[in-house]
């Protein structure tokens, strides 16, 4: 698709956008005030560019929150507990193995493993656990604390941030999640979250990661009450930090998740506005294109539903994220119960939206493509004699 045939509103923005100039500031604030079908049109246009334009792809994973003990105490947080309450709990190992092994009999790949910042767990634990899970489980790989627990590790155990992180490769972490990111602008995670990790240590942990050759991806939550400029700076960062790890390391974000605020059951309900449906599509659109450096960006079901995500496809998304067969954050805020979806499910999202669904590593890697016809999503043909 040329530029002149997307039939756009005479914004001058857009037009550079679809010729693949990169965006400033400026440009992407401006992408608010546009007409949303004509953003879309140009986002759609950039994601068949740069993903393959046929294929959506998903992960088979599970989320597994070790602990609902956290000191942080996030005023968008439902799920964490004190130590004192009664439902606060720590998982062991057999019971993580457990969760596991119910993940490998479906084919999964991947662990996304984060829980709250608990003061009382040693070092011994994290290793611990990283060893016992690479040992009965070897085919799984472990993507594991949020840069707001190797914060933690980093200020309690003694450890310089490298030596933190060398420790924890060797045990057998593979990646970092991406959680933390929400808003990276520190006015408003200091509302959000007064004792949230701040801004400048998310991408120094997340730097030193890439620099380790470690998994990263990058995310946004949209709906604390940050303004438009907000939400560009924060994209504008993540692509910056992108453009240094790849330029430095060879090793980048592998992709780019966002959802909305869900405030239901937490201590920002009535006071954080949160996001619609219309904003969750516009800012998916707008971070497709201001994104210029990342091929991959995640629809997310878990947040908006699966009407939402297989919308999100025709704005910029090519992926549907994972399974996560167990979420318990999101869900927990919103009061909803989206805590997992089948792999069947989300063959049919992208099945239905015209794709070809396929079965991804954490690296946006085509493994596998699911038989359609063993699934009962298309008939067999019919042979005319």
């Amino acid at each position: 698709m040329t530029v002149p045939e997307l039939k756009l509103s005479g914004a001058s923005v857009l037009e550079r956008a679809a010729r693949g100039e990169r965006l400033t500031h400026a440009d992407v604030t401006a992408l608010y005030d546009l007409p949303l079908p004509d953003v879309a049109a140009v986002a759609h246009e950039l994601r068949t560019r740069r993903a393959n334009p046929d294929v959506v792809t998903y992960l088979i994973d599970r989320n597994i929150n070790y602990t609902n003990v956290c000191n942080v105490a996030c005023n968008f947080c439902a799920f964490y507990r004190t130590k004192r309450q009664k439902d606060s709990y720590v998982l062991d190992y057999e019971q993580i193995s457990a969760k596991i092994r119910e993940l490998e009999a479906v084919g999964g790949t991947r662990i996304l493993m984060q829980g709250g910042v608990n003061p009382d767990l040693p070092l011994d634990y994290y290793t611990g656990l990283l060893r016992h899970i690479k040992a009965h489980h070897p085919t799984i790989r472990i993507e594991a604390f949020s840069p707001e627990e190797v914060l933690f590790m980093e200020r309690t155990f003694g450890l310089t941030l490298d030596a933190l992180l060398d420790t924890l490769i060797e045990a057998g972490l593979d990646g970092l999640p991406g959680a933390g990111g929400e808003i990276l602008e520190d006015e408003v995670r200091a509302k959000a979250a007064p004792a949230r990790i701040r801004s400048e240590d998310w991408f120094r942990i997340i730097d030193a990661a890439q620099r380790k050759g470690l998994y990263t991806i990058s995310t946004m939550v949209i709906g604390f009450g940050e303004t438009y400029a907000q939400r560009a700076a924060h994209l504008l960062k993540i692509r910056e930090q992108q453009d240094r790890g790849l330029g430095l390391y060879g090793n980048g974000f592998a992709g780019f998740a966002m959802w909305t605020l869900q405030t239901e059951h937490t201590r920002l309900h009535g006071k954080a506005p949160g996001a619609s449906a219309y904003e969750y599509l516009q800012q998916l659109a707008i971070a497709r294109i201001a994104l210029d450096n990342v091929p991959n960006i995640q629809a997310s079901w878990p947040a908006q539903g699966f009407k939402v995500a297989g919308a999100a496809l025709y704005y910029g998304a090519n992926d549907l994220g994972s399974t996560m067969l167990e979420e318990n954050v999101v869900s927990a805020a919103g009061g909803h119960d989206r805590h997992r979806a089948t792999e069947r499910e989300l063959i049919r999202i992208a099945h239905d939206a015209g794709f070809t669904p396929a079965q991804r590593n954490s690296f946006f890697q085509v493994i596998r493509y699911p038989d359609l016809m063993a699934l009962g999503l298309v008939e067999a043909a019919v042979s005319a004699d």
